[in-house]
């Protein structure tokens, strides 16, 4: 039982690891998944072929416990997990996927010296493709973090950042596929607007951004490199670029990421706070 992985909520992000886990080669003996409703419950067993059960019998002799579950919800479930007691099992850690919430409230909530890592995924988690940003708590050692960086580069790529800097990585990366989408939905629209069908906009602009994205993960060549690539002196993309920057479209997303930045740390600081909206966690229903 010692290499338990308990998975706290059946929702997207809760199956978008489990998926993904399974994928990497972790055997599904070593995987449980706690899901308060039947039918999920009922799905994901069928699905994936692992324990499906309750709070307490998911943490139970489960080495890790993974929280994919609201912010409105961490009261009760710490509380739960802290009332599960293993005798003479290794110290069980805890990794929230939680929006907004930080080590110190699961700290105070679970037995003394309980490691907690908190983690800032995003939405293409659900492609395996995620940023995930891991920040230890105060009992969180090097072994610990390890584990967390392992778990979640099953989904995707991982960082270490210390926990203060939580905020920025929400701002950038954790909200970061939203500015994108927005990009895409603006870019369809003025496709429309120059008399192309919506559904040949669509087809262009998607694959546009996704050759762009492939290109610029891939090629090893800056952003700013890539796009002076594309932009030759007094042709079309020139004329585009100069209108955006007219607009002040470096000056929008700055202000954007830091107004995102904000709303993460006021979240942070109410004790039952909804958390960003932007973040997958409540994505988990």
């Amino acid at each position: 039982m010692a290499n338990r992985i308990a998975i706290i909520g059946g929702g997207k992000i809760g199956e978008a690891l489990l998926a993904g886990l399974i994928s990497s080669g972790k055997p599904t003996r070593d995987l449980v998944v706690a899901e308060r409703s039947k039918e999920r419950a009922d799905e994901i067993a069928e699905e994936y072929g692992v324990l499906v059960t309750d709070l307490p019998g998911a943490v139970e002799h489960a080495a890790v416990v993974v929280l994919a579950i609201k912010p409105t919800d961490v009261d009760e479930v710490t509380a739960t997990i802290a009332g599960v007691v293993d005798e003479g099992e290794t110290e069980r850690l805890t990794v929230s996927l939680v929006a907004g919430v930080p080590t110190e409230r699961y700290e105070r909530a679970l037995p003394a010296g309980s490691p907690v890592v908190r983690v800032m995924p995003n939405t293409p988690m659900l492609v395996n493709e995620a940023m995930s940003a891991v920040s230890p708590g105060r009992y969180a050692d090097d072994e610990h973090v390890a584990t967390v960086v392992e778990l979640l580069s099953a989904v995707g790529k991982v960082v270490v950042v210390p926990e203060r800097q939580m905020d920025a990585v929400t701002a950038v990366s954790g909200s970061g596929p939203a500015y994108a989408f927005l990009v895409a939905e603006a870019l369809i629209d003025a496709g429309v607007s120059l008399g192309l069908s919506r559904k040949m906009s669509t087809q262009l602009v998607t694959q546009t951004v996704r050759g762009a994205g492939i290109l610029l993960t891939d090629s090893g060549v800056s952003p700013a490199d890539l796009r002076a690539a594309v932009t030759s002196p007094g042709g079309t993309t020139a004329a585009a670029v100069r209108e955006l920057e007219r607009i002040n479209l470096r000056t929008g997303f700055y202000e954007a990421a830091h107004a995102a930045a904000r709303a993460s740390a006021r979240s942070g600081s109410v004790e039952s706070g909804p958390g960003v909206e932007t973040d997958i966690s409540s994505a988990s229903d």
